[in-house]
């Protein structure tokens, strides 16, 4: 009998077809628990090895890498965007430009949260503004527990991001491509042309940054590749499967399975800002990474 494998999905166009049977794991018994909402399942992941294979934030990944945690990158991007426009201000308050922020509070969902990787890494290389050069105050704690905030991070008793800005304590607020639509109804971004920001940040870089990865824990990948490789292809499928559902926006380009050039500048791209924001304390491997499962590829 073929031990189970659990897979820890977020519910997204191209892993429908995985949960529903639609496309199916050959030889593979996947079981595919759900998480409402999402976060809390990196967490667990990180914390406890609660899954197979999880859907993880590419700066979770990083940090977890980094301390040590035994799982190992596959190659697929569930998740993806450009996020110039996540840098948001109250449209009633003061005008004020993303290089106004030095000096300033801007509150983020946790300092490890990708989105906030992202956006900072964009403000620091676009207007000069380093992480050390604002006060983050967040509403949650990084993932992977063995990270410690660094001293300009500041742990608030607030919710919600949104309730930051409404209460005055922040500048701006750094809200995920969800919260946008969500809690961040009616906010205004930072960047006066959001949109086409983003999509010159990606031609300038050759990628998409990626918002969540997919990992696999390393004693599952040594003790059944066969399984691994079978999950693997099948999401291949899904994706290629689900392409019609895309649009050609950033969000739709981002989904992808696969190595490619694309996915190693934006790992190399992720890697960089991480290590400048001091959210890992060594630079990234990404050649060791790509080694690990160059054999999905073959």
């Amino acid at each position: 009998m073929t031990t189970p494998l659990t897979v820890m999905l977020g519910n997204h166009p191209h892993t429908r077809p995985l949960k529903d049977g639609t496309v199916p794991v050959t030889g593979v018994d996947c079981q595919y628990p759900e998480s409402s909402p999402l976060p809390p399942a990196f967490a667990r992941m990180v914390r406890e090895l609660a899954y197979d294979i999880c859907e993880m934030p590419m700066a979770t990944y990083l940090q977890a890498r980094d301390a040590g945690v035994p799982v190992t990158l596959l190659p697929a991007v569930l998740v993806g965007s450009t996020h110039h426009r996540s840098l948001t201000r109250l449209p009633e308050g003061p005008d004020i430009a993303p290089g106004d922020l030095a000096g300033r509070r801007v509150g983020v969902r946790a300092f490890g949260q990708t989105t906030g990787l992202w956006v900072r890494g964009w403000l620091q290389e676009e207007y000069g503004v380093a992480s050390p050069d604002v006060t983050w105050v967040t509403t949650e704690d990084v993932h992977v527990a063995q990270f410690v905030n660094p001293p300009y991070v500041e742990r608030s008793n607030a919710t919600r991001v949104v309730d930051l800005l409404r209460s005055h304590d922040v500048s701006a607020a750094v809200l995920g491509p969800k919260a946008i639509g969500g809690q961040g109804a009616g906010l205004v971004p930072l960047v006066a042309d959001a949109e086409n920001a983003g999509l010159a940040w990606t031609r300038r870089h050759g990628t998409i940054p990626a918002n969540h990865l997919l990992v696999v824990r390393d004693d599952v990948l040594r003790t059944r590749p066969d399984s691994v490789l079978a999950f693997y292809q099948a999401l291949k499928k899904a994706i290629a499967d689900t392409a019609e559902e895309r649009d050609d926006s950033p969000a739709g380009r981002a989904v992808t399975a696969g190595w490619s050039a694309s996915l190693t500048a934006c790992l190399e791209i992720a890697g960089r800002y991480a290590l400048e924001q001091n959210l890992i304390g060594e630079p990234v491997d990404v050649e060791a990474i790509q080694k690990d499962t160059a054999f999905l590829d073959t």
